[in-house]
């Protein structure tokens, strides 16, 4: 039965995810908003909620190891899965910005992550607050200053829809995101207590890769259909929104607390997603210059598979 709510709850984020995000393009574009404002905004915002409304549901059902492990088996899954795959499926040409403004950002980030629970084992609401500022702050420098940095995440079918059916899918999305963390929360922790295992090997493995299905899927199928390919720079981007909104906003409206028993997520996990993090740098430069290749796909999924054989066993 948890198994099922966890695979009902998934489905229900991922279609939840997509409704929103649809009535949230709808919605710019009747706005009249310019698509570098969307893309950085209300396309990132939509493609992150699933991660939002789960890490905030767990941390107040006092599941932190789900919240956490979350965010950070998100950020492994994007680059060591998602970017894996995506790579050994087509060649991406990297963006000079990777290395002035986007690979900067996201160390910048995964570190202020690891200097504020390393310590004291919490995120305070202040050092939340501070994470959410950086984002604010980091948002405003790329659209005053950078705005050739910022690579366009609008959807290739985005189209005007009517008010009622923008006011319809907002409605929907909104439901199914609640129904969807609701479920998976409820099935991940039974699951957790009824076969002993920690949130925080749950939250690292089954709930960060269901709330990455969005950007697996979204890749995969740019590549099939021989359209625009996802970028470094956007997954980059959610690794940076996950840490700084995601972990930033839950930890404002309760401090997060890692408890014993998911303390391998300080031990362990974080300087996994440190180091993969790191590695795209040199990745990028090596053999070949600012290009990854299927080479590089297999490494990281080489490095994947490893962290989570490690992490269940």
């Amino acid at each position: 039965m948890n198994i099922l709510f966890i695979a009902l709850g998934l489905i229900l984020l991922v279609m939840g995810g997509n409704w929103l995000l649809k009535s949230a393009v709808a919605l710019s574009l009747k706005l009249n908003i310019p698509k570098i404002v969307i893309g950085m905004t209300v396309v990132s915002l939509a493609t992150s909620a699933p991660e939002l409304i789960v890490s905030i549901r767990a941390a107040l059902q006092d599941a932190t190891g789900l919240a956490v492990g979350n965010v950070i088996g998100s950020n492994i899954a994007n680059l060591g899965l998602v970017l894996g795959i995506t790579i050994i499926l087509s060649k991406i040409d990297v963006e000079k910005s990777f290395y002035k403004t986007d690979w900067p950002v996201m160390m910048v980030a995964s570190l202020l992550l690891f200097v504020f629970v390393a310590f004291d084992k919490v995120i305070e609401s202040y050092e939340g607050m501070l994470l959410f500022s950086f984002l604010i702050f980091f948002l405003i420098y790329l659209l005053k200053f950078q705005k050739r940095a910022v690579v366009d995440e609008m959807p290739e079918d985005d189209e005007p829809l009517p008010l009622y059916k923008i006011v319809f899918f907002f409605a929907i999305g909104g439901v199914g995101l609640w129904a969807g963390s609701e479920l998976l929360i409820e099935g991940a922790i039974d699951l957790a207590e009824n076969y002993g295992v920690s949130e925080r090997i749950i939250g690292i493995t089954i709930v960060s890769v269901g709330t990455s299905i969005p950007e697996l899927s979204a890749s995969v199928v740019a590549v099939l259909k021989k359209e625009k390919a996802i970028s470094l720079g956007n997954l980059i981007g959610s690794n940076v929104f996950n840490i700084l909104a995601v972990l930033g906003v839950t930890s404002m409206i309760t401090p997060v607390k890692i408890k014993l028993e998911d303390i391998g997520l300080l031990e362990v996990d974080i300087y996994w997603m440190l180091g993969i993090s790191f590695l795209i740098l040199p990745l990028v430069f090596f053999p070949r210059k600012l290009r990854l290749d299927w080479k590089d796909g297999i490494i990281l999924l080489i490095l994947y598979a490893i962290f989570i054989y490690t992490t269940v066993n």
